[in-house]
């Protein structure tokens, strides 16, 4: 076969306009989503651009529009561990609901590292970014705002670079942490417990800061004294040890709520193993979104921070920005509290103590 044999054209523009029928205005409207055409013109028009083979040229839109249709999706909880995020159930669960939302949109998702040499994320063609997890004074939440990227963060990250220059660029998801970690430690006291213990991450991202705080803030209401456990860096051996310190302690605590990514049934194991019974000696609560919870015996009660909504939101959000149309500045959702069998309630067998590991 020549070369020439195997050289196929690229179909234009004005090519599927022809086989379609229509102009090529109403092609490049019906293929970017934009214009007021009749569902079936743009259907019709789609069809036939698939059955040509039409492919748009990528750096010709880029320069026509200025728009890459590329989003940004990073978790900057783990700086220190830059691609660790994707392997944990939240964000992995986050990463495929951002990647439909944008796709839904005619975008698609680049997954960055959090950390980088000489900040190379900003020399990528990103329309917008959504930041997870920012840590305290994020860098990289300014520094795309002050490269005109729009950003979607917590409300902290936003308010810590907010000026009159980047205010319309910024939008934000959030939950109330300290309020969700709340009602899951007045869950636990209403089932028994008086000593809760809490698994932390030692990071300055806003879950985990103001969830602890939460905590201390709700035992000194009650005159107790606080049990934290932080974790140096993601990872279930991590989390595991810190719960098993935590058992150690002289005074065990008689409810744990565990506030990193830990594997379920490893994490019932690990305490069943120690001679502990779940709910009877020990209450247990688990932030994760890992289905497992669900089927182990005793399922674990989860609080869980809706991946998929948020990643709904924040996409809506950011092609809003970038479109230039108008729409929220961010929302404010709700934890998602399951109650089940593990926190479901105290026995205290009289003489039942942890097991001791030399």
């Amino acid at each position: 076969m020549s070369q020439s044999d195997r050289f196929v054209p690229r179909v234009r523009l004005v090519d599927v306009a022809r086989a379609a029928g229509v102009s090529k205005t109403t092609v490049s409207a019906a293929l970017n989503g934009t214009g007021r055409l009749p569902a079936a013109t743009r259907e019709h028009v789609r069809q036939v651009a698939r059955r040509l083979g039409y492919r748009p040229n990528a750096t010709a839109r880029l320069l026509r529009t200025g728009h890459a249709r590329l989003l940004g999706l990073v978790a900057r909880e783990y700086v220190e561990t830059p691609w660790v995020y994707a392997e944990l159930a939240y964000f992995g669960q986050l990463v495929i609901a951002t990647t439909r939302a944008a796709l839904a949109h005619g975008y698609g998702v680049v997954l960055l590292p959090t950390s980088g040499p000489d900040d190379c994320w900003l020399d990528m063609p990103l329309d917008g970014v959504f930041v997870v997890d920012p840590v305290a004074g994020d860098p990289m939440v300014g520094d795309f705002l002050a490269a005109g990227v729009p950003v979607v963060s917590d409300r902290r990250a936003l308010a810590a670079v907010a000026d009159g220059s980047r205010q319309e660029l910024g939008r934000w998801v959030d939950f109330d942490h300290g309020d969700a970690a709340r009602g899951v430690l007045d869950h636990l006291e209403a089932a028994g417990a008086e000593r809760i213990a809490v698994v932390a991450g030692a990071t300055t991202a806003c879950f985990h800061q103001e969830s602890v705080q939460a905590y201390r803030d709700w035992c000194a209401e009650r005159g107790r004294s606080p049990l934290v456990s932080y974790l140096s860096g993601p990872g279930v051996r991590r989390a595991l040890g810190a719960v098993e310190e935590l058992l150690d302690d002289p005074v065990p605590p008689d409810a744990l709520f565990v506030l990193v990514e830990a594997n379920p049934p490893l994490l019932l194991d690990a305490i069943q193993r120690r001679g502990l019974s779940v709910p009877d000696d020990l209450l247990l609560v688990c932030t994760t979104e890992d289905p497992a919870a669900r089927y182990t015996k005793p399922p674990i009660s989860t609080l869980g921070f809706l991946p998929g909504e948020t990643a709904e939101t924040a996409v809506e959000l950011l092609v809003d920005c970038v479109e230039d149309r108008e729409g929220d500045r961010g929302r404010l959702f709700t934890a998602d509290f399951q109650a089940r069998a593990s926190s479901a309630g105290l026995r205290r067998r009289p003489g039942r103590t942890p097991h001791r590991t030399s």
